[in-house]
């Protein structure tokens, strides 16, 4: 076993009860304990671009794409709340990034678009932010990392099945 705070907390658990199963812990307490670290450490690059992760993977969304999208197909495409979407596009479009039309056939759909300048904080911000994924990852070698996207990925698809989220 591994020599890691999820590990101490196991072995607290199985002082106090030593028939439990604490095996499920053993991976979803990693995983939120990775994913906790490195969204305290993340904020870097974004945080020197004045970015949510959020609001990020917004304009990631928009950009690998390359075309215009609607709140509900943003939501999709970044796993947020509708209503955290529009609050991410509403300061979006008032710094300039992101920009709102109305559909020419249906008054009542919304299409979100990059601006030039959305386009740029993406084309800069995402090099740095992957720069910084791969400095945090830099412990395990290509390999490993391999090996861990892999089961993650299996993870992944397990789970989103599971819950009825599917991947287009």
């Amino acid at each position: 076993m591994t020599d890691d705070t999820v590990a101490a907390v196991v072995q607290q658990w199985k002082a106090v009860h030593p028939g439990l199963d604490t095996s499920p812990m053993e991976i979803i307490g990693r995983i939120n304990r990775c994913a906790s670290l490195l969204q305290q450490a993340e904020s870097g690059p974004l945080r020197d671009a004045d970015l949510s992760r959020t609001e990020f993977d917004l304009l990631g969304a928009l950009r690998r794409t390359g075309r215009d999208l609607t709140p509900g197909e943003l939501a999709r495409e970044t796993f947020v709340s509708g209503a955290a979407v529009t609050k991410r596009l509403r300061q979006l479009i008032e710094r300039g990034l992101v920009e709102r039309h109305t559909d020419d056939r249906d008054r009542r759909v919304a299409h979100v678009r990059l601006t030039e300048a959305g386009r740029e904080v993406m084309d800069t911000v995402l090099p740095a932010q992957l720069a910084f994924e791969r400095a945090a990852l830099a412990g395990l070698d290509a390999g490993r990392r391999d090996q861990l996207a892999e089961q993650l990925g299996e993870l992944l698809i397990q789970l989103e099945g599971r819950l009825g989220i599917h991947r287009r």
